[in-house]
């Protein structure tokens, strides 16, 4: 629930969520956490396959985010190194980690298979339902602007938004982690 607010304040997800009661708990993200949560599991008691699929498709998710927050250390340090912070990882533990991140997708791809021969598509197919939230809050909520408070908390302004020193990096990136994926998907078989 703090997660679905915090990516709310932040301008990611649907404003809807970042509402608190008087005590600061939010009550939104969490009702749509418990709904969301409730129907998951209604799902997943139906029988064992059920529940096996949606854990495999949840692992999915897991290990694509888990991708895209190890390489996004060292994309943020060439786009934004000059930004004071409290503690700066070593150049080597960020290398150590976009190595694991492919690791990581190499065993997603390999692995899914294993508990239903659809998980791994279900799991992209599910991870890639937040780019839609995504567009209606950043550009029907919000006219395609970040909340300066985000920005203030890394440092920026919004003209420093369109400078992108990493360039095509993020994108060769991400197209290397899908091509990854998906070889370890072909070559491994059950």
């Amino acid at each position: 629930s703090r997660t679905l607010y915090q990516g709310s304040v932040d301008g990611w997800l649907p404003r809807y969520l970042s509402h608190v009661n008087e005590h600061g708990a939010p009550t939104r993200a969490m009702w749509t956490d418990l709904v969301f949560n409730l129907i998951v599991l209604a799902i997943a008691s139906a029988d064992a396959t059920s529940f096996f699929f949606i854990l495999a498709v949840s692992n999915c998710g897991y290990i694509i985010f888990n991708f895209l927050n190890l390489n996004a250390g060292w994309i943020h340090r060439i786009d934004n190194g000059h930004i004071a912070r409290p503690w700066r990882a070593p150049t080597w533990l960020l290398g150590i980690g976009a190595i694991f991140a492919y690791v990581n997708a190499v065993f997603m791809g390999a692995g899914a298979k294993v508990w239903n021969p659809m998980a791994l598509w279900a799991g992209l197919i599910t991870a890639a339902l937040i780019i839609p939230v995504f567009c209606f809050r950043h550009y029907i909520q919000d006219g395609g602007k970040f909340p300066d408070h985000m920005l203030a908390d890394l440092g920026m302004a919004g003209a420093d938004l369109s400078v992108k020193k990493a360039g095509a990096l993020p994108y060769l990136t991400l197209i290397a982690g899908v091509a990854v994926m998906l070889i370890a998907n072909w070559l491994f078989v059950i």
